[in-house]
């Protein structure tokens, strides 16, 4: 990722309340074109609030999300539905149609925006699933498969239409060491093959120090901190440190 590079996605003073809980709170952040960004903070800290708001799956009750200098908040359902055509995104739980075969779900959006026939959506689906390790899997259901090779479906699908911007929800979650490892190493060769421009989010720190150019601090509903993953580990901001230490507020009291 070039520092001159241009920037992809800008947010600005996003605020989004769901009823009296306030969850971002005047959220800032920008993303450059080719970066790999992770965005870290508690359970709760509003983390896949921002990156619905990013792809405008949730709309923001205040503030401007910017993709390639296009305001986006105000955009009718028609437009909305053109930008999300740059994003391929993986959901924490996967997201895979159970009652559907392996290429009719990584096929799913070609069949959507596309008039591509069915022979066309099999071979670019066997390329992307090549793409994150799999291969001969595509009549199989997902109730046949691991943990670890749905997310890499998953991803597949995220891939299938080419995105300029892949968005990750929690992308190990529910994953053992190795399989997380292996998801993360996937992640980076997508940026470095694909030239998309990549948010995460995460609270596994050693995830987050594997993927990231930069990486975002969340923190009641603001940024409080980006840098590289140097500038985060050696951090003078206590919630920083706090937060990428594992250390808990103060003493809790067993009743």
């Amino acid at each position: 990722m070039d520092s001159d590079s241009p920037i992809k996605i800008r947010v600005i003073n996003l605020h989004k309340s769901f009823g009296e809980k306030q969850v971002l709170k005047g959220c800032d952040v920008e993303v450059r074109e080719g970066e790999s960004m992770v965005v870290i903070g508690g359970s709760g800290s509003g983390k896949t609030v921002l990156i619905k708001c990013i792809i405008r799956l949730i709309q923001p009750d205040q503030g401007e999300v910017y993709i390639d200098q296009q305001e986006i908040t105000a955009l009718n359902e028609r437009s909305i539905n053109e930008v999300r055509k740059k994003f391929g995104m993986l959901f924490q739980g996967g997201a895979l149609f159970d009652s559907m075969r392996i290429w009719e779900n990584v096929g799913f959006g070609l069949r959507q925006h596309t008039h591509l026939n069915d022979g066309e959506i099999r071979r670019i689906v066997s390329e992307k699933l090549r793409l994150v390790g799999l291969k001969d899997i595509e009549n199989l259901m997902p109730s046949e498969l691991s943990g670890g090779m749905k997310k890499r479906v998953s991803l597949a699908r995220a891939i299938a239409m080419e995105p300029e911007i892949l968005l990750y929800d929690e992308p190990t979650t529910g994953l053992d060491p190795i399989m997380a490892d292996a998801i993360n190493e996937l992640i980076v060769q997508m940026r470095e093959k694909l030239k998309v421009t990549s948010v995460a989010i995460t609270h596994d720190m050693k995830s987050a120090y594997q993927i990231a150019d930069r990486i975002a601090m969340l923190y009641q509903g603001r940024i409080v901190e980006v840098g590289t993953p140097e500038e985060i580990k050696n951090s003078s901001n206590p919630i920083v440190q706090q937060f990428i230490q594992g250390r808990s507020e103060g003493p809790i009291k067993i009743i």
